[in-house]
């Protein structure tokens, strides 16, 4: 990593804490610097405002949600397996501590700025996760009804969030018994309704 870039992130690191610490109101550009072992300046070339630098760390919240990897779809392979193993990846996503943590920071300016969490949410909405790729591939080949991804996938991932991301973000809920089975019958359930009668 070249040594603007280490800056760069160190001033992102300190600001994840100052703004955990403090919100975005109480927050000061001065104690990130000194956290980031920068000047004031150095943090000002890098990011003009601190409305710039919040930004900057919820576009990283959103672009972790888009980039999770999974297995690209394959339309000769059961559509089932593929599901599960794409829900599988983003539990696992958006249960990270470094996620959570992210989320926990901005959770607050969500409430506090009803049109930063239009925005976030909107930009997230487009982000490319592993289950909403699978559900529009399938749409397109015919193994899913006609639906619209951004809907069916919202309603396939509610109940992993409700079930994983939700205990774990407010009170630290490790594991869940029965995870498994929880996955395969949010799969099972979004199949009943969505899937074609060409269903093997």
């Amino acid at each position: 990593m070249k040594r603007t870039e280490k800056k760069r992130q160190n001033i992102i690191d300190a600001a994840v804490e100052e703004f955990r610490s403090h919100g975005f109101e109480g927050a000061r550009t001065m104690r990130i610097a000194q956290a980031a072992s920068v000047s004031s300046r150095t943090l000002y070339n890098h990011f003009p405002t601190k409305e710039s630098l919040f930004d900057e760390i919820v576009e990283i919240i959103v672009n972790e949600t888009g980039a999770i990897q999974s297995t690209p779809f394959d339309p000769e392979k059961p559509l089932r397996e593929q599901l599960v193993k794409g829900l599988e990846d983003y539990i696992a996503a958006i249960t990270d501590e470094r996620y959570l943590g992210l989320n926990r920071m901005v959770m607050t300016e969500y409430l506090r700025d009803q049109e930063l969490a239009r925005r976030v949410f909107a930009r997230a909405e487009m982000s490319n996760n592993p289950v909403r790729t699978i559900v529009a591939e399938a749409v397109a080949a015919g193994q899913l009804k006609d639906v619209d991804p951004n809907y069916a996938t919202e309603l396939l991932t509610a109940g992993a969030k409700a079930f994983f991301f939700w205990p774990k973000f407010l009170i630290g809920a490790d594991s869940l018994d029965g995870a498994s089975t929880v996955i395969e019958e949010s799969v099972d359930m979004f199949l009943s309704q969505y899937h074609t009668e060409s269903r093997s």
